[in-house]
């Protein structure tokens, strides 16, 4: 064995509480307590705290996703005789009866991505289909229903624009680290 003593293991933290099915998780990725993924990707270095759910996403690399967060919510269908789970989830109420797929299929296509070094904050609701760029912020209890920009502070229900926070150094900076290159002596709000 040949491990170089300075850093810990890199494979992915899974709390034992959490589920996660058809996911792939990056080095040293972290799953909190009782937080429920599918079929979502989630970069090297980028956590989910406690309580969260997060389906059909793509989640770059030194993402802070902070507790009780949903991430691509579900959107009940409002053209059928009920918006109840019975409309395109029967299985779980009558035998013999599967899940409607062609409804699973429009979810599957409704991705969230999400950048390298985002923060969501706690309890944000990220909807279907939103990309939220590299180096953006979402503020607590925000409800993000519009992409939101590379750098860009958003927060509010629904999420607005407060502020854009990019120091040139810096985005450079986690842009080369999510590519695997060194970065030294930048600080996220250092003066260029």
């Amino acid at each position: 064995m040949n491990a170089d003593l300075r850093f810990t293991d890199p494979a992915p933290r899974i709390h034992s509480t959490a589920q996660t099915k058809g996911c792939r998780l990056g080095r040293y990725a972290s799953v909190g307590e009782r937080t429920v993924l599918r079929e979502v990707s989630v970069g090297d270095f980028s956590y989910f705290e406690r309580h969260c759910e997060a389906i059909y996403a793509e989640i770059g690399k030194f993402c802070s996703i902070a507790a009780n967060s949903r991430i691509n919510a579900l959107e009940h269908p409002l053209d059928r005789a009920t918006t109840h789970k019975v409309s395109y989830r029967p299985n779980e109420y009558f035998r013999f009866m599967g899940v409607d797929q062609a409804f699973r299929e429009r979810r599957r296509a409704q991705r969230v991505t999400i950048g390298h070094d985002v923060w969501i904050g706690h309890g944000a609701v990220i909807m279907p289909g939103i990309t939220i760029a590299t180096g953006s912020a979402i503020g607590a209890n925000a409800v993000v229903t519009h992409d939101v920009g590379a750098y860009e502070i958003v927060a509010g229900s629904p999420a607005r624009l407060i502020n854009r926070d990019c120091f040139p150094p810096a985005c450079t900076g986690v842009v080369g680290l999510a590519a695997g290159q060194a970065v030294r002596g930048h600080s996220r709000h250092s003066e260029p």
